[in-house]
């Protein structure tokens, strides 16, 4: 006679249903931001307001790996049973398009160390070495979690962190320069990637010829729009560089460590909603709810940034940053509605709307016009803001209102 297996622990349970995710990205968004606080620290404020520029654009870059991720996890959640030709197709592409991305931006590297003012050409070079790696791990992502393998997708998640902390510490200590830290970034990246091969190393195969113009197409469209986004956080920064001193961009881009840190705290949540997000009949729950509790974890880092002002200045850089502690409150709130926006944007891609990217790219076409007329630090960070709560009220109503048909399909 057999017996019958235990039922699983309640800790299983929420391991297996994606709690490790949440646990894995918050370990990798505090050692991504551990490394940045380091830095911050080591570098003193004009050395690194080069090194947060060059970070900003190593996130607009970004943007092709998370269209890859999207793009994947979208088509595997949607139809299961084509996981082999989705897996096979965006590998391929994922391989010839990193290396598309490194050769263009080996081309730009002279005018990145320009524009970004940087003391020499090596970091540029590094941040389009580092743009491989990056790239070819939006794919693996999109793939585990399209098949909501959550462990396998939370140790790459945790290699995209820890070794950038390790690695960067020890570089930072020898030397710490903008190209040192570069240098570190860049290794850091070939580690998840290592890990997402020796994960699909034995995946599944495809077993019929795979057209890949129609994934190309959707990754396009995808990473048009969140490039958008990432224009959006990212390019007040590199107005700080280019209408402040070195002194008030450095402090500008502390305070952004507190908001990058806000915004991606609740990342976990747009990871495990949006396979949900994806379903007519799911989207709209999905998003509402995943709204409230990003405005809930929101809310409690802008009551911490004006409580706890002092203790977040040890977190961004410590006493020589103190200038910017009256104001530690607006960027966390900026990074509130930062977050809020970035689960639109994929409640935008998963229901494969074109149009209201558009709208994002607006934003950063008001933030860039206005900003480079801004003369003070307190000037920029309540402009964005303000463009930022206009999008999100915007993006909100057109999301809601486009969901009304899939209601209606909903009850059918």
């Amino acid at each position: 006679m057999t017996t019958a297996a235990p039922p699983p622990s309640r800790l299983r349970r929420l391991l297996d249903g994606g709690g490790v995710i949440a646990l894995a990205i918050v370990v990798m968004n505090v050692t991504t931001y551990a490394f940045q606080m380091v830095a911050a620290r080591l570098m003193g404020p004009n050395q690194y307001g080069a090194l947060a520029s060059l970070l900003a654009l190593l996130l607009v870059v970004g943007v092709l790996q998370l269209g890859l991720q999207a793009t994947a996890a979208r088509r595997i959640a949607a139809s299961p049973e084509d996981v082999g030709r989705v897996e096979h197709g965006m590998l391929r592409i994922a391989y010839v398009s990193s290396l598309v991305l490194c050769a263009v931006l080996l081309v730009l590297s002279p005018a990145i160390e320009r524009l970004l003012r940087l003391d020499s050409i090596y970091p540029a070079l590094l941040l389009a070495v580092g743009a491989i790696p990056l790239t070819i791990m939006g794919a693996q992502a999109g793939i585990l979690q399209g098949e909501r393998r959550w462990r396998p997708l939370a140790a790459v998640y945790l290699a995209a962190g820890v070794p950038r902390l390790a690695i960067g510490t020890v570089a930072l200590l020898i030397r710490p320069t903008e190209g040192s830290a570069m240098a570190a970034v860049t290794l850091s990246w070939f580690v998840p990637v290592v890990i997402g091969w020796f994960t699909l190393r034995q995946g599944n195969r495809a077993e019929a010829p795979v057209s890949l113009r129609p994934m190309i197409v959707e990754i396009w469209h995808g990473s048009f729009a969140l490039l958008a986004f990432f224009a959006l956080s990212n390019v007040d920064i590199v107005i700080a560089r280019n209408v402040l001193s070195d002194r008030d961009s450095g402090l500008y881009a502390a305070g952004l460590i507190l908001t990058k840190a806000v915004l991606f705290l609740p990342q976990f949540v747009t990871v495990v909603a949006f396979p949900a997000m994806s379903t007519a009949g799911e989207r709209r729950r999905a998003l509402l709810r995943s709204l409230g509790v990003v405005g809930v974890l929101g809310a409690i880092s802008v009551a911490g940034a004006v409580v706890l002002s002092g203790l977040a200045m040890i977190f961004i850089g410590g006493a020589q940053y103190s200038d910017v502690e009256d104001e530690l409150w607006l960027f966390a709130l900026l990074g509130t509605m930062l977050a809020a926006l970035q689960l639109l944007v994929y409640a935008v891609l998963a229901r494969q709307s074109r149009r209201s990217a558009f709208l994002v790219w607006a934003a950063v076409v008001v933030v860039v016009v206005v900003g480079l007329q801004v003369a003070s630090l307190t000037a920029l960070v309540t402009l964005v803001c303000s463009v930022d709560a206009v999008l999100l009220a915007v993006l909100l109503a057109v999301s809601l209102w486009r969901m009304k048909g899939d209601l209606a399909l909903a009850d059918q």
